[in-house]
């Protein structure tokens, strides 16, 4: 997925006080690896989203994503993510390869993507 930086920033759900204010919803939470606190507040979780519920995105819920599936909810991701990579705190791109079971709409593998040389999914969905 490429994605347009400079169209990540802006008004909305799109600014970067909604995106800091979700990351001090997590950081309350227990999230504290910076790196992830990173990824997930420049991350657009808007763009994983139906456009009827994008203004929900920064929200620290999980959402609707079509055929019985949600969007995880961004603590969930990130403590997900955090538990993956805490051994390896030093290094730059701590995996090597990760294999995700349950693409979704495919938000989490971009997380993965940050943190991985390598990331395969499945999903069941077509």
């Amino acid at each position: 997925m490429n994605i347009d930086k400079e169209n990540l920033q802006g008004q909305g759900m799109t600014s970067l006080r909604t995106r800091q204010r979700l990351i001090e919803r997590l950081t309350e939470k227990g999230i504290s690896d910076v790196r992830i606190l990173e990824a997930m507040r420049d991350s657009p979780r808007h763009l994983f989203l139906d456009e009827a519920l994008a203004t929900r995105a920064y929200e620290d819920l999980s959402l609707p994503i079509g055929y019985q599936q949600t969007i995880s909810q961004p603590y969930i991701v990130a403590r997900m993510t955090e538990c993956l990579i805490s051994d390896k705190r030093l290094s730059e791109i701590p995996l090597e390869n990760t294999l995700e079971i349950g693409t979704g709409c495919g938000y989490q593998t971009y997380l993965l993507s940050i943190f991985s040389k390598k990331v395969t999914t499945i999903e069941r969905i077509e």
